[in-house]
C-alpha cells in the first residue's frame, strides 16, 4: 500500500476483510516519513474468504492461515526493519504468526487494534452469539461501510429479534443519513446474514485454537465503543508474559480504521524500529 524510504522499515498489518483493505490508508498517510505499509489480507485467501459466503465453516485453521501470510511476508520482506499488527481476528492470526517465526525474524512487538484473544474466556459457542450483540456490531460496522453513524437503541435491540432489530438498524441507519428510509429489509437482511456468517467462521477458526503466550510484548489498542465493552484487555493478559500495554483509540472498532485521530495514536505505536546505521537487519 505505501513503500518505504530505505532504512525506515514497514508495518505489516494482518486484515481480517469485512472493509476493504483500502480502509488503511488513513494509518498510511499517519506514518512518519519514509514508512512503509503493507497489508497482509486475510479475504485474498480463497479458503478463509468464502466461509462467509458458505454458512461460516471454513476449510482451514489459524495455524494454515498463519503460514500462508508467513509465506507472503516471506516473499515481501527486505531485511529492513519492520513492525507487526493485526486488526480484529487478524491480531489472533498475527500472533500465531510470530509464534511461527524463527527467535531471530520476530518483531519487537505486535500491535493488536481492537483483537480478541484466543483464549478460553472469549472462545464460546455459537449460540452464545445473541442477536442483540450481533445486530449492535452490526450497525457499527453499516456505519462504517456507507461513512454515516448507525446507533440504533441498545436497549431496545436488547428485546428483540433478528427481524425486529434490523427495523431498528434500518430506522437508525436512515436517521444517520446511511440508508434511504425504503430501503428494502430483505436487502437488509441479507446484507445482516452474511456478516454474521463472516463472524461465525472467525467465532469457528479460533473455537479449536490453542495459543501459547506471546514470546514479544503485545501493544493492544482497544476501541472507546469495542466489540467488548467493558473489559480493557480483551482477555491477553494471559497470552503476554512479556508486558500487555494497553491504549484506547477514539472512534469505534471499525472506525478507529479511518479516523485521523485514531490513526495518530496507531501509528506512533506501529512505527517500526530503525535499524541502526552501520547495521544490517537478520533475515533468517
Amino acid at each position: 500500500m505505501r513503500q518505504p524510504a530505505a532504512g525506515c522499515g514497514t508495518v505489516y498489518l494482518v486484515h481480517p476483510g469485512a472493509l476493504a483493505a483500502g480502509v488503511h490508508a488513513t494509518l498510511a498517510e499517519a506514518l512518519p516519513d519514509g514508512a512503509g505499509l503493507t497489508v497482509l489480507d486475510l479475504s485474498a485467501l480463497p479458503e478463509y474468504w468464502e466461509a462467509a459466503l458458505t454458512g461460516g465453516r471454513a476449510e482451514t485453521t489459524v495455524e494454515a492461515l498463519a503460514d500462508r501470510l508467513l509465506d507472503e511476508f516471506d516473499g515481501v520482506y527486505d531485511g529492513g526493519p519492520y513492525a507487526l499488527a493485526g486488526w480484529s481476528f487478524g491480531g489472533v492470526v498475527a500472533q500465531a504468526m510470530v509464534q511461527r517465526q524463527a527467535p531471530g525474524r520476530r518483531p519487537d512487538r505486535l500491535v493488536l487494534l481492537d483483537s480478541i484473544a484466543p483464549t478460553g474466556e472469549y472462545q464460546q459457542p455459537d449460540e452464545a452469539l445473541e442477536p442483540d450483540l450481533l445486530l449492535g456490531w452490526f450497525a457499527m460496522y453499516l456505519g462504517a461501510k456507507r461513512g454515516r453513524p448507525v446507533l440504533p437503541d441498545p436497549d431496545r435491540l436488547a428485546s428483540c429479534g433478528v427481524e425486529d432489530g434490523l427495523l431498528l438498524v434500518l430506522d437508525a441507519a436512515a436517521a444517520g443519513g446511511a440508508l434511504a428510509a425504503d430501503t428494502p429489509l430483505p436487502g437488509l437482511r441479507k446484507l445482516y446474514d452474511t456478516y454474521v456468517d463472516g463472524l461465525l467462521r472467525n467465532n469457528r477458526l479460533t473455537a479449536p485454537y490453542r495459543p501459547v503466550p506471546a514470546e514479544v510484548p503485545l501493544v493492544l489498542v482497544t476501541a472507546e465503543r469495542s466489540l467488548v465493552p467493558g473489559d480493557a484487555t480483551l482477555g491477553w493478559t494471559p497470552l503476554a508474559p512479556r508486558g500487555l500495554e494497553v491504549h484506547r483509540s477514539p472512534g469505534d472498532h471499525y472506525t478507529m480504521l479511518t479516523r485521523p485521530d485514531a490513526a495518530a495514536l496507531i501509528a506512533r505505536l506501529v512505527r517500526p524500529v530503525p535499524v541502526p546505521a552501520g547495521t544490517v537487519a537478520e533475515k533468517v
